[in-house]
């Protein structure tokens, strides 16, 4: 029997960095047909690498494969003055960075409380068309008379030959389709923000990028993580310290995963988005450069915004852009989808036209699309929570992760758990199950009152 680890297998990257290389600007012509000519294989387009019943690519092409990702890493960027990486850099290219506020804001567990259930019930909603295509989202809802999406995904109703052309998430459908909820199962999105409490608990805000690391490897499980966080936590294995552990023969360091990070950094850091977005940069740098650095920055100013009063949404979209380098391609997806969402009444016609700009270019993870749909969907929602996750997930791309993002920042500007619709919360009964080390099951309400000392500690 063969195990195949994916993510992390060296011929598995040589495409996705290719991939990278085109979106960044990089000329890696040369080196694209070096590696096609070896018999290499491009990205895939929905996972990480080949199927486990595939032949391991010879030494041969095993070897070529580091040799050629290492030539991909001395290739500069055309747009690297325009996206930094680090927070100099990116401080200066911001000319509207926030200042601190001028009195001391607070938030209370009532609102904290709301953003944990409202980043759950997102993502949940999100978690069986997961990695599904556009058309598959759209049919399988039509299907049970659920579009616009107003309520959970169903089995019931769906035709036979419609799931079997669309099938739910593997993984998630026995967990997440309303017949089966039983509280909020466990989710890579959930687990983020609990071990980000953690680490306040430890090390309080002055934290750096190797306590994140030290936390990890003491904490989460290595099968746990993904695409950018699993390249992060082997190049740690192998001995690679942070901010590198970004950079080494990592293809997917402009991808979601640091966005889907930074909600606490934003819940903890009320009325103040500057610092929020400080230190959730120093959160993202452990797997992530650029625009991926970007997204967390981004929701965790966002995320600040609302945790200080803010009730507009629009508002918050605006803060998270001020600790964005205005030039990057991160503050244009944003830009865009705002735009086009205040430009089209239907829904549908705005994530067909964020479609058609990003989808034959970007994988379905990549931050880039997930951003540009995330401020759509908010702005569209206008801050209704029901609307905020169901414009999320009905976008397609990553959609429990931007289902999560959209529920944190829906659930603080209703300000309280009683503020949800009661259809969306009751299901996860208080009861977040969770793979981080010791902890097992916890509630809501106990998350709200440790994220909400995390705050009076300041």
């Amino acid at each position: 029997m063969t195990v195949r680890l994916t993510w992390v297998k060296t011929e598995d990257l040589v495409g996705h960095e290719l991939r990278q290389a085109e979106q960044d600007g990089r000329d890696a012509t040369d080196i694209a047909r070096r590696w096609y000519a070896a018999g290499g294989a491009p990205a895939p387009e929905r996972a990480g690498a080949s199927e486990p019943s595939e032949p391991s690519a010879s030494r041969r092409l095993r070897a070529l494969a580091g040799q050629l990702l290492d030539e991909l890493a001395l290739l500069k960027s055309p747009l690297a003055d325009d996206e930094p990486s680090d927070l100099p850099g990116i401080r200066a290219a911001c000319p509207r960075w926030p200042a601190p506020p001028g009195h001391q804001v607070s938030v209370g567990p009532e609102r904290l409380h709301a953003a944990w259930l409202g980043r759950a019930a997102g993502c949940l909603l999100g978690k069986p068309v997961e990695k599904l295509p556009l058309a598959g989202v759209r049919a399988l809802a039509r299907a049970t008379g659920n579009w616009p999406l107003t309520t959970w995904f169903t089995a019931r109703g769906v035709p036979a030959e419609l799931a079997a052309e669309y099938p739910w998430n593997r993984r998630s459908a026995p967990t997440s389709l309303a017949e089966n909820i039983d509280g909020m199962p466990e989710d890579d999105d959930l687990n983020y923000p609990l071990l980000t409490v953690l680490l306040l608990q430890r090390h309080g805000r002055g934290f750096s990028t190797c306590d994140l690391a030290g936390l990890w490897l003491d904490e989460l499980p290595a099968g746990r993580v993904f695409t950018a966080e699993r390249i992060a936590y082997r190049n740690l294995l192998d001995g690679v310290e942070p901010p590198d552990t970004a950079r080494h023969r990592n293809p997917f360091r402009e991808w979601i995963g640091a966005q889907i990070r930074a909600d606490v950094h934003g819940w903890t850091h009320p009325g103040d988005p500057g610092a929020a977005a400080e230190q959730a940069h120093r959160d993202a740098v452990l797997t992530h450069t650029a625009n991926g650095v970007y997204g967390a920055m981004f929701t965790a100013a966002a995320l600040a915004q609302a945790a200080g009063g803010e009730s507009d949404v629009h508002g918050c979209l605006a803060a998270g852009l001020r600790v964005v380098p205005p030039r990057s391609r991160y503050a244009h997806a944003v830009r865009l989808g705002i735009r086009t969402a205040r430009a089209e009444a239907d829904f549908d016609t705005v994530v067909d036209r964020l479609h058609e700009t990003y989808g034959a270019g970007h994988h379905w993870v990549h931050v880039l699309p997930n951003a540009a749909l995330l401020a759509a969907a908010l702005t569209h929602a206008d801050g209704d929570f029901g609307r905020s996750i169901g414009c999320a997930v009905s976008g397609g791309w990553d959609t429990d992760s931007n289902g999560a993002t959209a529920g944190s920042l829906a659930g603080l500007l209703a300000g309280r758990p009683a503020a949800l619709p009661d259809g969306w919360t009751s299901p996860l009964k208080n009861r977040l199950a969770t793979s981080v080390a010791g902890i097992g099951s916890i509630g809501f309400d106990t998350l709200a009152e440790l994220t909400h000392q995390e705050v009076r500690r300041s």
